[in-house]
């Protein structure tokens, strides 16, 4: 069963961080910066702060048994003439030394200087910077090397892939940070289990598969046991915002084949304990899972869940408007395919990855290609939806879905109305989708 209060209070109850702890936080990292701003080295540096990470994305979950929470943000730093990679995090700690605030609170880390509260959290200051080329780094000291980044693209990704997911993302990402937290049976950098969850999210049957908080719980970890079984090996993972930038340095293969291994048990137990039919038994099952915490709501939290328990609803279809459900496909996950849009040249426009630049004009070219592991041969289908005011009374939402007759996986469009539209691709193999992605493009 699907206990739909229960998983409300529990993460009213037990997961979600409180907003008590939230505001403290933001008084914290306030207080952080104002004594790096008035530092006499850092200070004149300072260019402004960025929330990332579960602080950013919205996945940030209480601490469990006395562990500590963390929290961590980007301090921009104007880029110095000379200097290494590795200066930048060996200054921002000597600031952090010279203050009487945090001298003894400071602990140098790889990639950033950790504030520590001791018994309750941290704060990861990590130092970024904008290079005169453009390109967005934070600092691997040990390797005294920039790596790229892409902070702002990867949360506007994250929410992409929420909004399909109809909010139920970030609850799931939740769930499984807590999840991981309790059973202490397996490792997985927060960064990675975000991206394995979000790239599960899938535009096929959206409305049904993430209609509630346990049937997407169910729906992400069937396919991520599905993707994660194809791979015994650790594979490639990619920053889905960051072209070129993987996250398998933060990893290992005992970890990565042990959280296979888990993540195939505990999607089982879920499939169990959402399909019983037996309240009883349902609730024992569900236990299993996240223990004793999940438990009968009170009667206020019951009467509250059931009031904002509203059912998701697609927006109006256009006048020409197909959805791949309707050519009588089945679904089997395990696979992946992800979208590349990149902003072609023209004198005077930005050019580039359309994730880095966010946003691109009118009167320009994109690009679209794909990246999928699903074995030739093959079809596959572009839909491209046009939103907003301009593209309604031009008559040109669209939204038909088209063969890449030519096999050629790529498409070039061009901008011609503002406002917030998307391309969806989706892998069609007998019959069968086997991946899909979906790609905001907001013109401005």
């Amino acid at each position: 069963m699907k206990l739909l209060a229960y998983f409300s209070a529990f993460l009213k109850d037990a997961v979600n961080l409180n907003q008590t702890r939230l505001n403290q936080l933001d008084d914290r990292v306030a207080a952080i910066v104002s004594a790096l701003r008035a530092d006499q080295q850092i200070g004149e540096l300072y260019e402004d702060h960025v929330p990332q990470g579960s602080w950013s994305h919205r996945t940030i979950i209480k601490p469990f048994n006395g562990h500590e929470f963390d929290a961590d943000f980007l301090l921009h730093l104007q880029e110095v003439d000379g200097w290494s990679p590795q200066e930048y995090l060996r200054e921002v700690r000597a600031a952090f030394k010279r203050s009487s605030t945090y001298k003894t609170m400071v602990t140098k880390k790889n990639r950033c200087c950790r504030i520590v509260y001791a018994g309750d959290c941290h704060v990861d200051v990590v130092p970024y910077l904008v290079l005169a080329d453009g390109r967005e780094v934070i600092v691997n000291y040990a390797a005294n090397e920039f790596e790229e980044t892409n902070p702002q693209g990867f949360t506007d990704w994250m929410k992409e892939k929420d909004d399909l997911a109809n909010g139920n993302l970030r609850r799931v990402i939740r769930l499984m940070k807590y999840l991981r937290d309790y059973k202490q049976t397996f490792t997985v950098p927060s960064v990675i289990l975000t991206t394995l969850l979000g790239e599960r999210v899938q535009t096929w049957h959206e409305q049904a598969r993430y209609s509630d908080t346990p049937t997407a719980l169910k729906s992400l970890l069937d396919d991520l046991a599905a993707w994660l079984d194809l791979y015994p090996t650790m594979p490639t993972l990619p920053d889905p915002s960051c072209p070129g930038t993987t996250f398998n340095h933060r990893w290992d293969q005992d970890q990565y084949a042990n959280f296979r291994n888990k993540i195939k048990l505990y999607s089982s137990w879920v499939a169990e304990a959402y399909e019983h039919e037996d309240k009883i038994e349902s609730l024992a099952a569900w236990q299993r899972v996240f223990g004793t915490a999940f438990q009968r709501p009170t009667t206020a939290e019951a009467a509250l869940a059931k009031a904002a328990t509203i059912p998701p609803i697609r927006e109006s279809r256009a006048p020409h408007e197909q959805y791949i459900e309707d050519f009588g496909f089945a679904w089997r996950g395990g696979r992946s395919v992800r979208i590349n849009a990149q902003v072609l040249p023209k004198g005077g426009f930005r050019h580039g990855p359309l994730r880095r630049l966010r946003r691109v004009s009118t009167l320009q070219s994109l690009q679209f290609t794909i990246n999928t592991d699903v074995p030739e041969p093959y079809d596959l289908y572009w839909k491209v939806r046009n939103r907003g005011n301009e593209a309604a009374a031009a008559g040109q939402l669209r939204g038909e879905i088209v063969l890449d007759e030519k096999r050629t996986r790529t498409r070039r469009e061009s901008t011609s109305w503002q406002g917030r539209h998307y391309v969806e691709v989706y892998i069609v193999k007998d019959r069968v989708i086997l991946a899909t992605d979906h790609h905001d493009v907001t013109i401005a």
